[in-house]
């Protein structure tokens, strides 16, 4: 489970999942609440956002180790 957690948080993983997350998070809240950021209620949405940009995150993180642990390259540079 350590090494698992150490791969998550290299920075080759963080970088792509980052990616994937600021992509498709974005994609998520013009979509699902667009409409209210533009009449101007951003803040109140600030933790539904928040939300709708961790979960691709962990998303990412998770179809990424999967793949090296299935790779054999857990613990390595991606």
């Amino acid at each position: 489970m350590k090494l698992w957690i150490q791969t998550a948080c290299g920075p080759a993983v963080m970088r792509r999942s980052g990616a994937v997350a600021l992509v498709v998070g974005t994609l998520l809240v013009a979509i699902n609440q667009g409409d209210r950021l533009v009449a101007g209620q951003g803040l109140d949405l600030a933790k539904k956002a928040l939300l709708t940009y961790i979960v691709p995150y962990c998303v990412a993180t998770y179809g990424a180790v999967s793949a090296l642990v299935a790779r054999g390259d857990l613990g390595g540079e991606a």
